[in-house]
């Protein structure tokens, strides 16, 4: 069966400030489990920094040919061809951001619609992803507004499998977060 992943490439702050300590938080499709949703987030036990001299910008693809960005999610194909991803954007003042301890916020605050945490779900070795109901996302972005950092927004990074990934097996897409003060180009692949 064929395998599909998604990788971050690059992310742009479009904000004056240019000190930031960043972190993803995602939420995506069970893969076996559809009434299910997971969540984690990225960088597992740390930040990624900002600093002046980097302009507001990160490349996590370095140069050169046939390399890769910043691994996010692998799994089987969807018998559907389709998937369901969002990635919300986050700054902390804290100097860590232990993803452990974010999940146990979030499962705190959902309360019975958490059904607990996992690894090695959806393709990241040993990190942990809180398992919810889909009917607890609605209530997602209220606990994230919980959580004293600083919101960026989301961006949807949905995709259905078409004719497009028959030529081409990478292709990159690029979108603005909710508050259209950063946005971020990735990409999906179909091995």
């Amino acid at each position: 069966m064929a395998k599909i992943k998604l990788e971050f490439e690059k992310l742009t702050i479009h904000r004056p400030k240019e000190r930031w300590k960043l972190y993803f938080i995602i939420v995506a499709e069970h893969p076996t489990e559809e009434d299910k949703m997971v969540i984690t987030s990225l960088p597992q036990s740390d930040i990624i920094r900002l600093k002046p001299s980097q302009g507001n910008v990160i490349n996590f693809e370095p140069k050169g040919d046939n390399v890769d960005g910043l691994f996010v999610i692998e799994r089987d194909m969807p018998a559907d061809r389709r998937v369901s991803v969002r990635v919300y954007l986050r700054h902390t003042r804290k100097s860590v951001r232990d993803t452990g301890e974010l999940l146990s916020e979030i499962q705190k605050e959902l309360g019975s619609d958490a059904v607990g945490i996992v690894t090695d779900v959806l393709g990241i070795t040993g990190a942990p992803w809180l398992v919810v109901s889909k009917y607890a996302l609605g209530a997602l972005g209220k606990v994230l507004r919980q959580v004293k950092d600083k919101d960026f927004g989301f961006v949807s990074m949905d995709e259905e499998f078409g004719d497009e990934f028959e030529n081409q097996t990478e292709l990159d897409r690029e979108n603005t977060f909710s508050t259209g003060e950063a946005s971020i180009v990735w990409s999906w692949s179909v091995d």
